[in-house]
């Protein structure tokens, strides 16, 4: 299943934040790329372990 999903990137310091505000989840890395890919897999882990009813909550 696919979904979409904002993703605002800022610089933070040294480095990058990104932000899925619909699910209010966060992730950084050093570059724009590496914060993109890292809220992505925080995203996946967030799917996988939720419970449907976490997921409705937020979504």
């Amino acid at each position: 299943m696919t979904r979409q999903h904002t993703a605002i990137i800022e610089r933070e310091g040294d480095g990058f934040v990104a932000l899925c505000p619909e699910l209010d989840i966060a992730s950084q890395g050093d570059f724009i790329e590496s914060a993109s890919e890292n809220l992505r897999e925080a995203l996946e882990l967030f799917f996988e372990s939720a419970s449907p009813e976490e997921i409705n909550t937020r979504c």
